[in-house]
């Protein structure tokens, strides 16, 4: 089994930042990718952003250029960096993790964090 705790959430002014974190720890697991998802009230759970294991990057078009993805593969950490936060940025923010291959692959959430951009 996998836990994943996140931390880094909070309110913020738009244009400030943020920089989220998801520690992964549990015993004997080798992940694949590692990425953020986001949801605000009434939408859909969207990706924000992933890294894989070779360190190429996916980001929503939302999101490009403001914030950025990256890992600490020695902790297990992955990191959200959110800068020029915009007030369409608030929603609940999840890291997921995929580890294993075939029939040994799981998928595991984090809790979520709140991050409300507001003035």
């Amino acid at each position: 089994q996998v836990q994943l705790l996140e931390s880094g959430g909070g309110l913020v002014q738009p244009g400030g930042s943020l920089k989220l974190s998801c520690a992964a720890s549990g015993n004997s697991f080798s992940i694949n990718s590692m990425g953020w998802y986001r949801q605000a009230p009434g939408q859909q759970r969207d990706l924000v952003a992933s890294i894989s294991i070779t360190g190429s990057t996916e980001y929503a078009d939302s999101v490009k250029d403001r914030f950025t993805i990256s890992t600490n593969n020695a902790k297990n950490t992955v990191y959200l960096q959110m800068l020029s936060l915009k007030p369409e940025d608030t929603a609940v923010y999840y890291c997921k993790i995929n580890t294993g291959v075939g029939v040994y692959a799981s998928v595991y959430w984090g809790q979520g964090t709140q991050v409300t951009v507001s003035p």
